[in-house]
């Protein structure tokens, strides 16, 4: 699978999200998800975290960059979708541990995971809010002991991706960093209907009901020109 520098942020391009899933088991990787805004205001930590990774391309903006490289073939994968895309090729030949969220939220995840997926193996899971050295050090006992194929941890940027690095230091798994995935699985935030996601107007739709994302907006307008521009 071929990969390119944006912004020095080293990014796949994948040209289809089994291929993506392939890689990652074949290589124990971290899974982290890419897009206009990452590569724009990358910084010498966020770009290093994704350079160690795999960084994959979750928004347009990363596959239009990598499109302009010369990866015509490169498709879209958001995060989101790309976890669930896992499980259901995987539920019922591999093991999974969750990670994140508040409490209810992580276990409605894992109620409606079972229900969906009826012979689903989660050894085990826990809530995001890990907050002294005592409680990582018994998550990964935890995970060492269960030793699961997949690790979702849903608890935001660059927090999850340092702590599926120290996590992967212990136990070789495939590792996803999932953001407010499980929110969005449960039903407690609402994702763009398909429409929008169809047509890559997925910003837009967050853009009308979060007028106060305007600012992020308008940075990703920077993004384009600078694409536009060949600055990446």
């Amino acid at each position: 699978m071929q990969s390119e520098a944006l912004n020095n942020v080293i990014t796949y391009a994948p040209k289809s999200r089994a291929e993506l899933i392939d890689y990652a088991f074949k290589h124990h990787k971290i899974l982290v998800a890419v897009n206009a805004e990452k590569i724009l205001h990358a910084t010498d930590e966020s770009r290093a975290i994704i350079n160690r990774n795999l960084g994959y391309p979750d928004g347009v903006g990363a596959v239009w960059a990598l499109q302009k490289k010369g990866h015509k073939s490169v498709v879209k994968i958001p995060g989101c979708e790309l976890w669930l895309d896992l499980v259901r090729q995987y539920y019922r030949v591999k093991t999974f541990y969750l990670v994140g969220g508040k409490q209810e939220i992580i276990e409605a995840t894992v109620n409606q995971l079972k229900s969906e997926f009826k012979e689903i193996d989660i050894c085990n899971y826990r809530n995001g809010y890990i907050k002294t050295e005592f409680e990582e050090k018994a998550l990964i006992e935890d995970i060492k002991r269960h030793r699961p194929d997949v690790v979702f941890v849903a608890m935001g940027s660059p927090k999850q991706e340092l702590l599926m690095e120290r996590i992967q230091k212990h136990h070789k798994a495939v590792y996803q960093g999932l953001g407010g995935s499980f929110d969005v699985y449960t039903g407690n935030v609402k994702r763009a209907p398909k429409w929008w996601v169809k047509h890559n107007l997925e910003w837009a739709y967050r853009l009308i009901n979060q007028p106060s994302r305007i600012k992020r907006q308008i940075h990703l307008v920077r993004f384009f020109v600078n694409l536009h521009l060949n600055r990446y």
